[in-house]
């Protein structure tokens, strides 16, 4: 049994969707952004609830550092 697909059977119309056409996309545009690094944090649903952007987030933990200072560095694994 013959595995290949007939072209015919194809239809008129492609099943992509407008939003997913990429042709207006710009290569490399946060490819400097990559590079300094990132750090992406996952927050639990209730937390998330209370933080709705990263700006909010970073004011919340910028307050609690000034009130509280730094937390201690993570200790590395022992490998």
């Amino acid at each position: 049994m013959s595995i290949e697909k007939n072209l015919s059977d194809e239809p008129d119309e492609p099943d992509m969707r407008p939003e997913y056409d990429l042709r207006g996309g710009v290569r490399g545009k946060y490819y400097q952004r990559y590079r300094q690094g990132t750090n992406v944090v996952l927050l639990e649903p209730d937390v998330a609830r209370l933080f709705h952007d990263s700006a909010t987030v970073n004011d919340a933990l910028r307050r609690y550092v000034s009130e509280h200072g730094a937390p201690p560095a993570p200790s590395k694994p022992a490998d």
